[in-house]
């Protein structure tokens, strides 16, 4: 959600009074410069979520606990193209055990977004959670040109996005908003995320 801060200014000038709001900035939660640094637990199981947020190249790291298997507690480290945006720690696929989900956002004119995410494997290990490219999809990728907001809702992650016509330009896009709906599922190599939209 975009953050709107503003400041009203009132001056005098030839004996008439001037009122003047100053934005100050419409900025997307992601160009915030402070550290994201997050707690997340379930049922014995927790997740320190920490990106410093402070330049286009930022190091993720995840430090999971808990988990039975001593060598899954090691600490992930994954440079990543933003800054992270949130995290979440659910259960999509309603099975008892826990994801995490952790939403990236690019700091260049697209903003474009990135999902990175664990699944917990009955409280023992980790495994990468697998989210097919937007491309993979002409139909539910025309338009697209980044700005994209992650975020989960039930047992559905949610991708959305402003559609882009051929003549818009970055900052105006007129072709709506664009919601896919996606749900977990155990492919043959791992976890993916399959899009109900029909995006694979």
């Amino acid at each position: 959600m975009p953050i709107i801060t503003g400041k009203t200014l009132k001056f005098r000038a030839g004996g008439r009074a001037f009122l003047f709001v100053l934005t100050l900035g419409l900025i997307p939660a992601i160009a915030r410069t402070e550290p994201f640094d997050r707690l997340l637990r379930w049922d014995g199981i927790g997740f320190r979520v920490q990106c410093p947020n402070d330049k286009s190249l930022n190091t993720l790291t995840v430090q999971p606990s808990g988990l039975s298997l001593p060598q899954a507690n090691i600490p992930i480290h994954q440079e990543i193209d933003g800054g992270v945006s949130d995290a979440q720690l659910v259960d999509l696929d309603g099975n008892g055990s826990p994801e995490l989900y952790v939403f990236i956002s690019g700091y260049g004119s697209g903003g474009y977004g990135e999902l990175l995410a664990w699944n917990v494997n009955n409280g023992r290990s980790l495994s990468e959670i697998y989210l097919p490219p937007l491309s993979d999809d002409p139909v539910s990728s025309k338009g697209y040109m980044g700005h994209d907001v992650f975020y989960t809702a039930g047992n559905r992650l949610i991708r959305k996005f402003p559609v882009y016509r051929s003549s818009d330009s970055n900052a105006n896009p007129t072709g709506g908003m664009r919601v896919l709906r996606y749900h977990l599922v155990a492919g043959e190599a791992g976890w993916i995320l399959r899009s109900d939209n029909g995006c694979d």
